[in-house]
C-alpha cells in the first residue's frame, strides 16, 4: 500500500481526488480511499488539517488531491468592516470554527448562534459550501482561501512559519 507522509500546494495532473467534508480533514494517521480508488495510508508526523487544493504526496511520486466537501454552514455578511469584526469576534468568543474572508464569515449551522448574531446586525444566510476554517494559533499553518493549485502560492504547508 501506497503512503503519503508529505503534503505540497505545488502540483499538476493529479492522479486522484480525495472529498472530504472538514472533520474527516483533520487527520494525522489513517487508511484512506480516494474517489477513483486509489488506496493509501496517510502518515504525517503530527495531526493537521488537511486544506482544500493541497496534494497528497504518494511514495510512489502520485499526488492526490484534497478537494473540501461542501457542508451545511450559516455565511454571516455584516453593514461593513468594523461590524465584520465585531462579529468575528462574538463568534471566536465563543470558540467556533470559523472561516474568515474579506467581506463574510462561514460557520457550521447553528440556529442559536445565527440567532445571536441577527440580533447584532448580520445577515445570516443558509449556504451548501467548503468549509476551510482558520487554523488554531498555534498550530504552524494558516488559512489561505480555497483557490485552485493553478494559482499562485504564498505559504508552503509542509513547515512551520516562524
Amino acid at each position: 500500500m501506497n503512503t503519503c507522509s508529505d503534503i505540497t500546494r505545488h502540483f499538476h495532473d493529479p492522479a486522484g481526488a480525495i472529498t472530504l467534508d472538514e472533520t474527516a480533514r483533520h487527520r494525522r494517521r489513517m487508511k484512506m480511499v480516494s474517489d477513483n480508488g486509489i488506496e493509501f495510508l496517510l502518515d504525517l508526523p503530527e495531526a493537521r488539517l488537511l486544506r482544500h487544493g493541497d496534494g497528497l504526496v504518494l511514495d510512489d511520486g502520485r499526488v492526490v488531491e484534497v478537494r473540501a466537501e461542501p457542508e451545511a454552514l450559516h455565511e454571516v455578511r455584516a453593514q461593513g468592516a468594523r461590524h465584520l469584526l465585531a462579529l468575528a469576534w462574538h463568534i471566536g468568543n465563543r470558540h467556533l470554527a470559523a472561516q474568515v474572508e474579506e467581506d463574510r464569515i462561514l460557520i457550521r449551522r447553528d440556529y442559536v448562534i445565527s440567532d445571536m448574531l441577527g440580533a447584532l446586525g448580520a445577515t445570516v444566510t443558509e449556504i451548501e459550501a467548503p468549509f476551510d476554517p482558520e487554523g488554531g494559533a498555534y498550530d504552524g499553518t494558516h488559512a489561505h482561501p480555497l483557490d485552485n493549485h493553478d494559482g499562485p502560492e504564498t505559504l508552503d504547508h509542509g513547515h512551520k512559519h516562524d
